[in-house]
């Protein structure tokens, strides 16, 4: 399709690069609804019967499928642009919501798990890339606070779509049907919303790309791959990703239980609020730690999101419980590391590699998230239900879980000792990047 090909988002020499972090938002504020899928969770296991397990399902693989389809779409979203990345991402998404009101209409659960977590996750994976190195080129001064405006959309966007989806449910029912018109309704506003960036986004002119290519650093996705460096940042956003998703999906019963024995325990609405102020601490921090990386380093500012996150769970470990406001700040701090981490990394990757195919190397980096949203979840849970099972409540069913968090990222910490500049032999010729 002309429309979506790249040569027709080049900018005319006058374009206000500003106009280029609004349509990224549109595209991430849209697709970060899926940390609000815990509003559907309820409804669902009423309506249809199932688990807690079971429903979690569609998020699970919406993750699983972010982090697959953004390693393998990569290279695609470098070669045809953002304009194309973002209309494929929002076809997807859409798409798979519509696919959902479909599945729960007809009582076929199977068929929201294709929806939501299928379809709709490789739209997530494919948007979530889509401005990245766009940002970055218009951006080369600031890369950390641009791709921190446009992933902070990511981290906001449940606190859109929570209570939008809430209201929905209660105005249509939290029946089958109910739940069929919000995912319906969703579908709908999500394609029209994310057609702005699609309509808006532009990449820059040819004479600013052949500066870039001419940039001190320049390595495909597919030399990256041989780079040790890659890989030590694998681990770091692994171990970053985990110790951070593992509070998030947890919050709402973590902090009832740390204080369920003391005289002024957590009731469900302040739960609420504090899951809440997680996703507040998770959206700010991706724009204000990458921002602050542009000023410190990226090298820096992981060692604090590391190094000091494992000092914040170490306290939550020992003294977590002696007070409601020490845990509630601890936590918050931790989701702000968590999300900070997203929104530097792809600068940390561009002052590695080089902005030649720094969105394919982007993607590939975030099949750690997959794993990562495997992993943190599980090990909180699994050793929650197993301390529980033993007769153990409180903060007891966590602790040991805060100690591996803790662990994982001194792991992380010493990964991200190692990054060094990356060796000239995995440089692309510069002939190569220009054409």
């Amino acid at each position: 399709m002309g429309f979506l090909d790249r040569s027709r988002t080049i900018a005319p020499p006058d374009w206000n690069r500003w106009l280029v972090p609004p349509a990224a938002l549109s595209v991430h504020l849209a697709i970060g609804q899926a940390y609000a899928w815990s509003v559907f969770k309820p409804p669902l296991e009423d309506a249809l019967g199932l688990t807690g397990t079971q429903s979690a399902l569609p998020f699970q693989l919406g993750i699983v499928m972010l982090g697959l389809s953004a390693a393998f779409g990569g290279t695609l979203v470098e070669r045809n642009g953002p304009r194309w990345a973002m209309f494929v991402s929002a076809t997807c998404f859409s798409s798979g919501f519509l696919i959902s009101a479909l599945g729960a209409w007809t009582q076929q659960y199977w068929l929201v798990v294709l929806g939501y977590g299928f379809v709709g996750g490789i739209g997530l994976g494919i948007g979530y890339i889509s401005p990245v190195s766009t940002l970055i080129k218009w951006f080369p001064d600031r890369p950390g606070m641009a791709t921190g405006i446009a992933i902070m959309g990511f981290g906001g966007g449940a606190l859109i779509a929570s209570p939008w989806s809430a209201q929905m449910l209660e105005s249509f029912g939290r029946d089958s049907g109910g739940i069929a018109r919000t995912f319906l309704v969703h579908g709908v506003v999500y394609a029209v919303f994310m057609s702005v960036g699609v309509l808006l986004v532009r990449v820059p002119a040819t004479v600013a790309e052949k500066a870039v290519a001419r940039s001190a650093v320049n390595v495909s996705a597919r030399n990256a791959l041989r780079t040790p460096q890659f890989w030590c940042l694998w681990v770091v956003l692994c171990f970053n990703v985990t110790a951070g998703i593992g509070i998030l999906e947890k919050a709402s019963p973590m902090i009832r239980d740390f204080f369920e024995g003391t005289p002024v325990p957590v009731a469900a609405g302040a739960a609420a609020g504090f899951v809440a102020l997680l996703s507040l601490a998770n959206m700010v921090g991706r724009i204000a730690w990458s921002s602050t990386s542009d000023l410190v380093g990226r090298k820096n500012v992981y060692r604090l999101y590391l190094g000091v996150g494992a000092l914040t769970y170490l306290v939550l470990a020992l003294a977590g419980n002696a007070s409601k406001p020490l845990f509630v700040v601890c936590a918050m701090l931790i989701l702000s590391f968590y999300g900070g981490g997203f929104a530097t990394v792809p600068a940390y990757l561009k002052d590695l590699f080089g902005t030649y195919q720094v969105g394919a190397i982007h993607g590939r980096l975030l099949t750690a998230w997959s794993l990562a949203g495997v992993l943190g979840p599980l090990i909180v849970n699994a050793i929650a239900d197993g301390q529980l099972a033993a007769g153990r409540s409180g903060p007891d069913l966590y602790t040991t879980s805060l100690f591996i968090m803790m662990g994982l990222l001194v792991v992380g910490f010493v990964a991200n000792e190692l990054v060094r500049p990356v060796d000239a032999k995995y440089h692309e010729p510069v002939g190569e990047v220009v054409r």
